[in-house]
């Protein structure tokens, strides 16, 4: 399971996002879209943590003792295979949650999840979140839509990882990765990219070298930093916007 550095009992902070550098003001879409009543009998219980990069938060086949709202952190939802290959399934980030069987009366995870970016998140024990969950109805149709969102990125990018080349997919997921924590600069590896991409570390240095001679990024040992997010868009396969289109039409559906 994930170290925790210094956690702290989490007050209701509802601060507009980016109005603290310190990762104390609520940024999690979902905390922030609670209302009040919901929102602090769920704060009561959250301990505010501090995620390093590619910590454990969750093991497949084991019990799952805490769930997340990812506030600054961004975690990786992976397969893993009997071989110990695995390959990036989701990410999760400020607009979502890690710990979604647990809404479904589930005990165990099916997938390993790992942070792959640094950060803060707000962690909640498993039995506390099914007595939470019976009290907050709001937070229970909240989850429920994410796991849809969960669901639907999860086969699109089963194709995109099947269909489209890896400097196409590496675009993909570095405009993901950037949505969730709108920070240029990503500490990635060659090995760690293959793994998120499920594919070879040759495959992934020479779609990073494309996307760097055209001016997109700038890739060193590493380290990814975006460059130029337009020219990305334009880079990268039609699965982004595919998933971008439909998260857009669900929220006009619930608004």
């Amino acid at each position: 399971m994930a170290k925790k550095s210094n956690p702290t009992r989490a007050k209701p902070k509802r601060e507009p996002a980016g109005s603290s550098g310190d990762g104390h003001a609520v940024k999690n879409e979902i905390l922030l879209a609670l209302p009040r009543k919901e929102s602090d009998l769920l704060f009561s219980k959250l301990i505010l943590v501090k995620l390093r990069l590619h910590d454990v938060l969750q093991e497949a086949g084991e019990p799952i003792e805490f769930s997340y709202f990812p506030n600054t952190a961004m975690a990786s939802v992976l397969n893993v295979m009997a071989d110990g290959r695995s390959v990036e399934v989701g990410l999760a980030g400020k607009e979502g949650f890690v710990g979604l069987p647990l809404i479904a009366g589930f005990r165990t995870s099916p997938n390993r999840i790992n942070t792959q970016s640094e950060g803060m998140a707000f962690k909640v024990d498993a039995e506390a979140l099914g007595e939470i969950l019976r009290q907050c109805p709001e937070l229970a149709r909240h989850l429920l839509r994410y796991s849809q969102v969960m669901a639907m990125e999860a086969t699109q990018l089963a194709a995109c990882n099947r269909l489209h080349e890896v400097d196409e997919r590496l675009a993909r997921w570095l405009l993901m990765s950037h949505d969730r924590i709108g920070t240029d600069a990503l500490p990635l590896t060659q090995e760690f990219l293959a793994q998120m991409l499920g594919t070879r570390r040759a495959s992934v240095s020479v779609a990073a070298s494309i996307l760097q001679r055209a001016g997109l990024i700038k890739y060193a040992r590493g380290h990814v930093t975006i460059l130029n997010r337009p020219g990305l868009e334009e880079a990268t396969c039609e699965c982004y916007g595919v998933i971008k289109q439909q998260l857009e039409n669900w929220q006009s559906e619930t608004h």
